[in-house]
This record gives structure tokens, sequence and C-alpha cells, in this order.
């Protein structure tokens, strides 16, 4: 009999959370994806390339409207046990409320598990999915770029000006600035360089058109001239009847390196053991140790190397991604402090908007205080020490309310 009421309170909380769940992350994802659009218009990428992206970045939006989702569905499914007067109906078969309180929190640690997997593994490989398919698509825009008395910047190191564009696709008074650098000037920089040579290029043409052969974007012009500035000032000029502009050499100016929360969770534990190796910190020391033990300080100069962010911006990131979960269980056990409330109270509705910006507060203590964490390593600690301790504290409390409480 207990068994089926748990199940059937568990079916209730589960048909709440999917749907508002599915119905926030369907909002968020719209608005997300019209601010995606750019990618199409100034970018230049493709649009199976523009949804590939957006869709790619629906664990990320999940992940992060999960605690919240989890709050407000609770807080409803008892809510609506109370309106339909079954939790009457529970107490006086003998369900004792602390029970329900032991499912709630065991929902709520079923949830914290699923956020802890979204959020290491799941997300950051979908973004880096959506990132690298950024990288490798191929721009199809510039058609698009030349544009009837605009100057446009949209891929890197160029700038295209057309005064008209005729019906047939040719277009007439062509200006293009190439601000690419040199393969051998690239070789030739070195770190004591304050400032990076150039050899740049204008070139203006009379007409031209656009045309596609063997994959590659060529723009051909004709009676124009090319002027090419040296590093060292020189300007030469070089008159033509007719060149051809490679531009399926350039790119978009589309971030396209891995941003820190797209890499896996296990590299970035590396990076931290990599920069705190040398910590005077004896936590820190004790930290490695133990991640030496388990073979994570493996090929750790490399990876040193190869972690180009900040030691702060790494345990910020390891710190939502571990630490923002454990607030999922002091979430449910806030929403629990609805069960002491009665139908016939007058403050029942007023309590439901109270534990709601009880537990709303929280959430935004634990989306603030992990931007600080990775600054001190005692507000690291503290980070998990407080939902763990109060999350703690409320069950002894609810427990000792609920655990002798009878319908009288």
């Amino acid at each position: 009999m207990k068994n089926k009421i748990y199940s059937y309170f568990f079916r209730e909380f589960l048909s709440f959370f999917i749907i508002i769940l599915f119905s926030l992350a369907a909002i968020v994802w719209a608005v997300q994806a019209v601010n995606y659009l750019e990618l199409v218009i100034e970018d230049g990428h493709t649009f199976t390339t523009y949804f590939g992206y957006s869709l790619l970045t629906i664990p990320k939006t999940i992940t992060k409207l999960l605690p919240f989702t989890f709050l407000v569905s609770i807080v409803l499914t008892i809510l609506r046990f109370e309106k339909n007067n079954e939790l009457i109906v529970l107490w006086t078969s003998g369900i004792n409320k602390i029970k329900i309180v032991n499912i709630i929190l065991t929902i709520s640690i079923i949830i914290t598990f699923l956020q802890v997997v979204l959020a290491s593994t799941v997300s950051p490989t979908s973004l880096t999915l959506s990132r690298s398919l950024l990288k490798n698509s191929e721009l199809n825009f510039f058609s698009s770029m030349l544009k009837e008395k605009q100057f446009n910047d949209t891929v890197k190191n160029l700038t295209i000006f057309v005064d008209k564009k005729n019906p047939d696709g040719t277009v007439e008074n062509i200006f293009l600035r190439d601000d690419t650098k040199s393969e051998k000037e690239k070789n030739n920089l070195t770190k004591e360089k304050k400032t990076e040579d150039k050899e740049s290029s204008t070139i203006f043409a009379k007409r031209g058109y656009l045309t596609k052969r063997d994959s590659l974007n060529i723009l051909v012009l004709f009676d124009g001239v090319i002027q090419k500035e040296s590093s060292e000032g020189r300007i030469n000029f070089l008159n033509f009847s007719k060149t051809e502009f490679n531009l399926s050499q350039y790119s978009s100016k589309t971030i396209t390196w891995p941003k820190v929360q797209e890499r896996a969770s296990l590299g970035l534990l590396r990076c931290i053991m990599a920069y705190n190796k040398d910590s005077i910190n004896i936590v820190w020391k004790f930290l490695y140790k133990i991640a030496d033990k388990i073979n994570l300080t493996a090929n750790i100069l490399d990876t040193k190397t190869y972690c180009l962010y900040k030691n702060r911006d790494i345990i910020n990131e390891m710190n939502r991604r571990i630490g923002m979960p454990l607030y999922i269980p002091l979430l449910s056990l806030i929403a629990c402090y609805l069960l002491s409330s009665r139908k016939e109270n007058k403050k029942v509705y007023l309590m439901k908007y109270i534990y709601g910006f009880i537990g709303f507060a929280f959430l935004i203590f634990a989306e603030t205080s992990v931007r600080y964490s990775g600054k001190f390593f005692y507000i690291t600690v503290l980070y998990y020490l407080v939902p763990i301790i109060i999350t703690f504290l409320n069950y002894l409390l609810l427990y000792k309310v609920f655990k002798y409480e009878t319908l009288r």
C-alpha cells in the first residue's frame, strides 16, 4: 500500500517536472535561437550549421534550468496534494509525514545525480561538438557579402565594398582590403616583438563576379590595381586586366577556440592540479596526493601547457558542475515545510510564497557565490559546506517536528 502511495507521489512530481522543464527549455532555446541567427547573418554559416549548433546547446539550457524546475515542481506537487485533500488521506491512513519527507529527499538525490551527469559530462560534450561544428563548417555566404554601397567585414582580415550589383551577378567598382599576415612573418615573430609586422594589400577593380571552382569561392576581377604595403612601409602598385581572388582562404570571426565550460571535467581537474601543484596550502597538497594516487596527475606538465585558462575560472567551472547540484536536496527540504500547513490555515497560501522565495534565494546565493569561489580557497570550502550543513540541520528539524506528529 505504502509503495503505491510513494509511486503515485513520484509520478505526480515527475509529470510536473517534465512539463515545466521542457516548457522552460523550449522558451529559453527559442530566445537563444534568435540570437544565434547572427551565425548566419553576420558570420556566414549555413542554416544547417545554425540548427545543429542551436540544438547542441539544449543540454546546457536544461542543466541551468534543472534546480529551479525541481523547486517549482516539488512545491506544486505538495500544493496539489494539499488542495485535493490527498495529504489528509495520507495522514489518516497512518502515513507519517517524515516518510513523505524521505521520499522527497530521495527524489532530490536522484535529480542531484542527474544534474552532476549533465553538468560534468553531457553539457561539456555537446558544447564541444557545437564548437567543432562551427570550426569545421564551410562558409557559403560570400555572395551575400557583396552588398551595394556597404562595407562588409564579416570574414576575418578582409573588408569588401561594391558600388553596384547587377541582376546577372556581376558587380562594379570593387574595393578589397586584405590585412592577412603572411606566413613568413608569422614564423619570424618572436616574444620580444611588441608589434606585429603586417603585409596588407588593397585591390581596386572596375568589375567582377563570384564563381565556384573545385569547392573554392573565387572572386574574378577585371581592370584594376593592387596596392601592396610591405613591412618596411613601401607601397608597390600592380596593374591587372584580370585576376582571381580566393575567398575560401578566409574564415569568419566566429570564436572557434573552446571556452572553459566546453572542456571535459577530467581535463579541468588536471589543470587545477597543475596550477596548484606547488601550493603552500595544506588542503591543496592533500588533494594533490589523492589525485596522484588515482593517476589524475598523469602528463601534468603537458596539461599545464594545454590549460590556457585562469586557475580561478577553472575552479569556478568545476564548482558549478559539482557544487551547484548539492543545493537540490536543500531545496527539497525547504519545500517539505509546506507539509506542516493545513488547508484550513489562512496562512497556507502565504507559506507557499515564503518557502518558494527562500528556495529561490538559495539558488541566487549558489549562482552568485560560485563566481567568487575560485578566487579564495575558503570560499570554495564554504560553497560546498553551506548546502551540506543546512540540509542536515533542516532534516533534523523536520524529523523532530514530523516524527511523532499526529493528525490532531
